[in-house]
Order: structure tokens, then sequence, then C-alpha cells
């Protein structure tokens, strides 16, 4: 069962989520260099703060909490490992450390943490993306995730899941692999939503072994009573309709699971030509 990520500093919603089996709640407290980074984009700049945390954290109960901090500042240690300290005073389970370069950043990282909680590098440079080999063996990681919209920025890319494309995930999804570590990528839509259907993102990470996607926000959508008498689907059901199609996807024989890879390389193909073309 793939762990599903909801990002949110609500209680209420981290509680709901709790309810459900293989759900992991993520409060983001990344902001440094963010909005300049993803100027002009149709991107989420969170608001979370540090004692959402720890407000999360006393109605989670059987989900994992992970924490996504600010990148690691090798000029100015002092200040991440205190902001490490305090996530971890507040109850995580989990730390993120995103927009990390070289070896050296998750080293720094890893000592500041100092084993007292696994954590999360999020590939998402250029740099991380060339160091792999340098850095995945470093202490105390849990789980290699790769972020889609920040990676395919770093790499020139005009549509998001072109690093897919291009085999860099199947890459990073082998080198985990062969250490045992988990591996997890992207975000995913309901399952008939989105420019690539969440149905078609989901056969891809069952297809690498991945163990952890982010829901999009669409995905996150609460239904009002109203919408759901339109035939609205609430955020339980769309839960469940994933589960039921991860478990169909699960059966499918190698010829499939290759036809499926094909379809899902023509829609990215498509939609970078769209893209392409919409900035020229």
């Amino acid at each position: 069962m793939i762990d599903l990520l909801t990002i949110t500093n609500s209680p209420e919603q981290a509680a709901q989520c709790d309810q459900l089996a293989g759900m992991r709640i993520f409060v983001d407290l990344e902001r440094n260099g963010k909005a300049a980074r993803q100027a002009g984009r149709n991107t989420f700049i969170s608001t979370h703060q540090l004692d959402d945390v720890g407000r999360v954290r006393a109605v989670v109960k059987s989900a994992r909490l992970m924490v996504r901090v600010n990148p690691f500042d090798l000029k100015n240690a002092a200040s991440s490992k205190a902001e490490i300290d305090a996530v971890i005073a507040q109850g995580a389970d989990l730390l993120m450390l995103p927009m990390f370069v070289n070896a050296a950043e998750l080293t720094g990282f890893a000592d500041a943490v100092g084993g007292r909680l696994p954590f999360v590098p999020l590939l998402e440079t250029a740099g991380a993306l060339q160091s792999l080999e340098a850095w995945i063996d470093t202490p105390g990681i849990d789980e290699v995730f790769v972020g889609l919209n920040d990676l395919h920025l770093s790499l020139g890319c005009s549509f998001m899941f072109e690093p897919l494309l291009q085999g860099h995930v199947d890459t990073v999804a082998a080198a985990a692999r062969q250490r045992g570590l988990r591996f997890g990528f992207g975000g995913i839509a309901r399952m008939d939503e989105g420019l690539l259907p969440g149905r078609c993102i989901l056969g891809e990470h069952l297809r690498l072994g991945s163990q952890a996607v982010i829901l999009s926000r669409t995905f996150n959508r609460v239904s009002s009573i109203s919408d759901t008498g339109r035939g609205e689907a609430s955020f339980e059901d769309a839960v469940r309709e994933l589960r039921s199609v991860e478990h169909e996807l699960l059966r499918r024989h190698p010829k499939e699971v290759e036809s499926d890879r094909l379809k899902v390389a023509g829609l990215i193909r498509q939609q970078a030509a769209i893209h392409q073309k919409a900035v020229a």
C-alpha cells in the first residue's frame, strides 16, 4: 500500500486522514527562497507555522507525521539546527529536507538531526540528481522522494512530469531499491482528473516500486453535501477509489505495465509540447 501524503496544518483534516489506512500527514514549513523560485507559476506557498506541528501531533494517532523544514544553511548551521530541534520538540516522526544540491548539505543536515529521527531527502535540484551516488548512503535516510515541480524547473523542462519521461525517476528508484530504502515521487490527482490522470500516474508508481505520493490540492478538496449529491466524490471516497485502482493495477501482466508506461510517455510528450508552445 502506497503512503498517501496529505499536506495540511488543519487538525480536523489530519484527524480525518488518520482514520484511513496508509496515510501520512505532511506539515510544510519551507519558506526560504520558494516565492522567488516559483514566481509566476500556479504553485502553492505554504503558510504553515511551527506551532501547527504540535497542533496536528495532538490528533494524529496512527499515521506518521512528516515535517518539511527549510533548506539546510551550511553557512548558518546553528540556525538550521535550531529549526530542526524545534520541530522535533513539537513531535514530528519524520523530517524532510528540500532543495539541497550536494552531499555536504545532506551531511550537515544529518549531523544536526543527530540520529533522533529518520529523514527524507527531497531530490528537486539538478545538483542533487547529479550527486545522487555521493549522498544516498548518508546514515539516517528513511526514504528518497523526488519533487518533480522544482526538479523539472532545475532541469530546464517545460512540463512537471518530464523527468519521469527522461528516466531520471527510474534512476533514483533503482538506487533506492538497491539500498533497501523507501522511494516516492511527485503528486497525484483523483483517478480520472489531471493533465495526467491519477490512474496513469498511479500505474507508474507501482511500476517503479514507489511507496509514497503527495495528494494534490484538488485531490484534497473537501466536498459539501450538495456536491456529493451531484455526484462529487468525498475525500474518503476518492481515497477508496485510489485504493481500488491500486489493487487493480497491481494485478497487471508485464506487457500491460509496459503498454501503460508507453501511454504515459506519450501523454507527457504531448503536454510538454503544449507547455513549450505556450511559453514560446
